[in-house]
């Protein structure tokens, strides 16, 4: 195992580093345009050789920012950014978007082989109203350079203080079939496109999207800019409310999305609370099925 290091541009963004290699940037406080809906967001994530992992503003969707907390469809507001999906118009830009603010973080600890974050958050419709609170943790560790390993695990509480109920949905509780996006969104790096989808049980491809069944989901692309490829190994995790789907794709670009309202939405009365919690794994080189299988029966969430 090896030893984290932090370096924290107040404000800003939060590093993380194993020795020369930054492996993650959490940026929290940037100047984002509001149609792209700003919020905090990890970029860029590496492996520990350095190879890239994610996107940020790609030219076909502005508001993907590598590795984010996300909602496209909250009672007519727009937490994801962009265009809005309507029935029967198609994406349409609407007056809706809004944005996560980041309010404190009530833990900021490094201990050797682990960081903790712990963070508020409120996320602001786009007439000024707080509809949100969130309290958000991020734990960094796992990392394992004979294996070429760091892991993520992701949690949140999202509660209403909007003083009515939510509707929390994605573009396909509004019609649009097998586009169930929202919550925890990954966008990997172009190069990633046409990558390998591998789940539990002998199954993977594309054809992966809006299933249910497979507690991970592995996906593998080459790298440019350096040699070889990498994996991502994502664990489904948990949720207070129903299920998690799988949103999945590796065309016309990389994305994994354990989606908490792909199909179904989810009403959260005013007060009430959604918990959420995942884990992603970053490899430094394709795996075969035989090693994601084995990581994932020894780190399962």
């Amino acid at each position: 195992m090896s030893s984290l290091t932090v370096t924290h541009e107040h404000g800003l963004e939060i590093g993380i580093g194993v020795g020369d290699v930054e492996i993650a940037s959490y940026v929290y406080g940037a100047d984002i345009p509001a149609f792209e809906a700003s919020k905090p967001y990890l970029h860029p994530m590496r492996t520990l050789s350095g190879a890239l992992v994610s996107s940020y503003r790609p030219h076909d969707h502005r508001w993907h920012k590598g590795l984010q907390m996300t909602w496209s469809h909250v009672s007519g507001q727009n937490f994801w950014g962009g265009n809005t999906y309507v029935h029967g118009e198609g994406y349409t830009p609407l007056d809706n978007v809004g944005a996560m603010r980041h309010d404190a973080f009530e833990i900021i600890e490094l201990t050797g082989d682990e960081l903790n974050l712990a963070e508020s958050l409120t996320w602001v419709a786009s007439t000024g109203e707080e509809w949100v609170s969130e309290r958000r943790t991020l734990r960094f560790h796992g990392v394992d350079t004979a294996r070429g390993t760091w892991m993520l695990d992701f949690a949140t509480e999202l509660t209403n203080i909007r003083g009515e109920a939510l509707e929390l949905g994605s573009p396909t509780t509004h019609g649009r079939p097998n586009a169930g996006y929202t919550g925890f969104f990954w966008r990997g790096p172009r190069g990633f496109t046409g990558g390998e989808i591998v789940t539990a049980d002998g199954g993977g491809g594309p054809e992966t999207m809006g299933t249910t069944a497979s507690p991970w989901l592995a996906y593998t692309g080459k790298n440019d800019e350096v040699d070889g490829g990498a994996t991502m190994l994502v664990f489904a995790g948990t949720t207070s409310r129903g299920g998690l789907t799988w949103f999945v794709r590796n065309d016309p670009f990389p994305a994994i999305n354990p989606s908490p309202a792909f199909d179904k939405e989810i009403t959260l009365a005013d007060g009430d609370s959604l918990a959420l919690a995942h884990r992603v794994v970053v490899a430094d080189r394709i795996w075969t099925r035989e090693e994601i299988e084995g990581f994932a029966t020894e780190h399962a969430l």
